[in-house]
């Protein structure tokens, strides 16, 4: 516990990989006795998982790209009017800093806080710095980051990056500490598939095929969970009793944490909420990164955890039926592989994320009367379209 009671406000796109740690720094904070709330988009202001305790403010996210005036236009008065809605946020909330997540509903708030001169801090959850936070980068006071390496990051920047990991889901880092589930010669092997939050095609129709191309003592002991979209489900449960392969099939499954941890392999993408919860859990995994991810950060993700050992990363061009089951049998050929591999994802992981963050962002900001002072000035001082063409051109 700090002590000293503060606001804070956190800023994050609304996807689960922006909010998920944002959530749980929220909850880190709220339980050393401070208060926070959360400005994001429509999406994020209703995604489950959004703790009780936690306010959700909807701010324009305005996206100035393509080659459209018209659009700059548009992105540029949303852009203005939530930095506006943010100042308007700051002089009631009076916060002593504000922390950006990545995502477009990051930015007005962010440019608010550094023309409100609040301090501020980005967390880049990804291995590669996100377009909101490259522009921001410059102007915050500090960058969290959830990897030693992380791409299109300047190096004149370094000296305010601070490595704190990616905070996870409370439920998942409680497993951190349980074993690897016993992998024996003759026991089943559970193996979990998921594509993200809507599911992935390539991993339903590859996965039953290259599960069943695996050599007699490995396929007969498999016992599948998969994830699917609604409209593959009724065909990836037809290859795969058509294969002999026992297999658990949902679009959505609410108890993913238990799932994950009777799990011996993972197969799934490489984003970063699934990085760091299979580095917090210690599981192996064949990653299959999102060949449209921007700046292709997915395949960024897997860097670290690949070159420790702890996983495999394939190509979507190359992840074949032929490829996937070369990959699991050369990892699950003997029971100590599969279980060096899972110790090596363990020692990638972050499991303190949450509260080196948290302590990150207690560093920052001046006594609460002085917060009072600063942004009920700097509200009413600051703001039209003057100041926001000066944060940008910063």
């Amino acid at each position: 516990m700090s002590g000293v009671s503060r606001h804070y406000v956190l800023a994050a796109g609304g996807t689960g990989g922006h909010l998920i740690p944002a959530f749980a720094l929220a909850t880190e904070l709220e339980r050393r006795g401070h208060h926070v709330a959360l400005v994001t988009d429509a999406r994020g202001a209703a995604i489950p998982g959004k703790p009780d305790f936690l306010p959700a403010h909807v701010l324009p996210a305005g996206r100035i790209e393509g080659k459209n005036p018209l659009n700059w236009l548009k992105g540029f008065r949303a852009i203005l009017e939530g930095r506006r809605m943010a100042l308007r946020l700051f002089d009631s909330f009076q916060p002593s800093a504000v922390v950006g997540f990545g995502g477009y509903p990051a930015l007005p708030t962010l440019l608010a806080a550094t023309s409100a001169r609040i301090p501020s801090v980005i967390h880049e959850q990804n291995a590669v710095l996100g377009r909101v936070n490259r522009f921001l980068a410059g102007k915050v006071d500090a960058i969290a980051t959830a990897y030693r390496q992380v791409d299109r990051l300047a190096e004149k920047l370094a000296g305010k990056v601070h490595l704190v990991g990616n905070p996870v889901r409370p439920e998942v880092l409680t497993l951190r500490d349980q074993p690897y589930p016993e992998f024996t010669e003759d026991g089943l092997l559970r193996v979990l598939v998921t594509g993200g939050s809507q599911g992935a095609r390539v991993l339903s129709e590859v996965v039953p095929d290259g599960l069943a191309m695996l050599q007699p003592a490995l396929r007969t002991r498999l016992q599948v969970i998969q994830q699917c979209r609604p409209e593959d489900i009724d065909v990836v449960r037809q290859r795969y009793s058509s294969h002999g392969i026992p297999a658990e099939l949902a679009t959505y499954f609410e108890d993913m944490a238990e799932r994950l941890a009777d799990a011996h392999l993972f197969i799934g993408r490489a984003g970063a909420s699934t990085i760091a919860e299979l580095t917090a859990v210690g599981r192996p995994a064949i990653l299959i990164p999102l060949p449209i991810a921007t700046d292709d950060h997915q395949a960024a993700n897997t860097r670290e955890i690949v070159e420790a050992g702890g996983a495999r990363s394939i190509r979507q061009a190359k992840f074949t039926a032929v490829e996937l089951a070369k990959q699991i049998q050369a990892m699950a050929q003997h029971p100590h592989s599969l279980a060096n591999a899972a110790h090596a994802a363990w020692n990638c992981g972050y499991p303190n994320a949450a509260s080196d963050l948290a302590d990150l962002v207690e560093s920052f900001g001046a006594t609460p009367l002085m917060d009072v002072i600063r942004v009920g000035g700097a509200a009413q001082a600051t703001g039209g379209k003057e100041a926001l063409a000066r944060d940008m051109a910063e």
